[in-house]
């Protein structure tokens, strides 16, 4: 295989993704991604670790600790996220720079009988792909955000600096569980004997979860909003770029005035707080990480690390918004930030995939909008009459499209200056938005 697109092809044809077919590609167990890295020398040895679970708001503070990291002055920090938007690479990045076109098809021809015989999944062979892409590059340290779950993730062979769990909600509940505690337990599994753990969110029905098994393993436990809150939270805009303004109290007293965050979506002062107390962690190991490297890495965490679809602005002339939360919480958080844009009329483009449960995201949705019903162009997606169907139980109005490119047009185009465009539903319909 000469060319990217040839080895992508190869990829995806042999390869399972979850992302494109669902609970069919999903391998839960470690055996092959620990024979495959054996097989590496285990690259994932060969550099510090930072491991990133939770129901929501994992990519985003994946991608705030790796921006704070490199405005630290660490020159090779590697981020592993999933899934990507609109190119592969996005998964594997380093200093925000995706892994260049030739190691991928460097990786997959030199061990291109090694993947044949081990019938590895997708993302076993891309965590397998960052883990040995970092090691070669001589990362300084890595942020690596977990695919599905924790225990079982095919990056759970890592031994972190510090494990991060951001929050616990429905999804993926037939794989993980179908109450909060046992969801919690799935990614409880990434804390590791000695190693702290930040808890992103005090949850009632989970905290014992997380207290138990940080016990159990003898690691440091810290919640983040027990120690940082958020105030003063309000949305400012600088050389026409928006930015989510706070400040940041820890432990009552003001820390930090007027922290600009470029990801301006409200749900970020969460997993802002989930950042700071790792950071504090980072430190207390020997990390020199200044409040001054958290404040420009937080303002500049789009332009340093490349992070897309995170209350993402698509256009201005009409607005529109783009957003990926896709699961009751994400889409609750959604609701919250859609009732402090100033719009005459919403326009929702909405799509999902076939393996959720569609009432609970719709039961939410406001009823005064004109919703476009279409489907993303992969096998897992819902089919936009199936959708509206649905929708239609909880008075959602509106037409049905066969393609996102059509519904977006058909929204663009009925929108005046005053309204707002949404695109949402499912990290499938962004993708194929933006």
């Amino acid at each position: 295989m000469n060319t990217y697109s040839e080895v992508l092809d190869y990829l995806y044809k042999r390869l399972p993704i979850f992302q494109r077919v669902g609970n069919i590609a999903y391998k839960g167990g470690l055996d092959n991604i620990i024979k495959l890295c054996n097989a590496l020398d285990n690259p994932q040895n060969k550099f510090p670790v930072i491991h990133i679970a939770g129901t929501n708001g994992k990519g985003s503070t994946s991608h705030y600790l790796a921006s704070i990291l490199q405005s630290a002055g660490y020159k090779n920090v590697g981020l592993h996220t999933s899934p990507h938007l609109k190119d592969f690479r996005e998964r594997i990045k380093i200093a925000g720079i995706p892994m260049p076109e030739q190691d991928v098809i460097d990786f997959t021809n030199a061990h291109k009988q090694l993947i044949e015989q081990m019938d590895c999944s997708f993302f076993e062979l891309s965590v397998a792909m960052a883990f040995w892409y970092f090691a070669k590059e001589k990362c300084e340290i890595a942020v690596i955000e977990t695919g599905l779950g924790g225990r079982l993730d095919s990056t759970n062979i890592v031994e972190p600096v510090v494990s991060v769990i951001t929050n616990i909600s429905y999804d993926h509940v037939a794989l993980l569980g179908d109450t909060l505690p046992k969801i919690a337990v799935e990614k409880a599994g990434i804390i590791k004997p000695g190693k702290p753990v930040v808890i992103g969110e005090t949850q009632q029905e989970t905290k014992a979860v997380f207290v138990n098994k940080a016990s159990e393993r003898h690691s440091p436990i810290r919640f983040a909003d027990s120690i940082y809150s958020v105030a003063n939270v309000h949305t400012s805009a600088k050389n026409n770029q928006p930015y989510l303004v706070m400040d940041i109290l820890k432990e009552g007293k003001t820390y930090l005035t007027e922290l600009h965050s470029e990801l301006n979506g409200f749900y970020q002062q969460k997993n802002i707080c989930t950042v700071l107390a790792t950071i504090d962690v980072l430190n207390e190991a020997g990390y020199k990480i200044s409040t001054t490297n958290i404040q420009d890495g937080i303002a500049n965490v789009v332009k340093q690390t490349g992070l897309l679809g995170r209350w993402q602005t698509v256009s201005n002339n009409p607005l529109t918004i783009a957003d990926t939360g896709h699961n009751e919480a994400g889409i609750k958080e959604v609701i919250h930030q859609l009732s402090t844009v100033k719009y005459k009329h919403l326009h929702f483009v909405i799509g999902m995939v076939n393996d959720k449960e569609p009432d609970k995201v719709l039961s939410l949705l406001p009823k005064d909008a004109t919703y476009y019903f279409c489907k993303a162009n992969i096998p897992r997606a819902l089919d936009e009459k199936e959708l509206a169907t649905v929708a239609a139980k909880y008075k959602l109005k509106g037409e049905c499209y066969t393609s996102v490119k059509e519904a977006l047009f058909a929204a663009q185009k009925s929108a005046t200056k005053d309204d707002l465009v949404f695109v949402g539903g499912s990290t499938f319909i962004v993708a194929e938005a933006i």
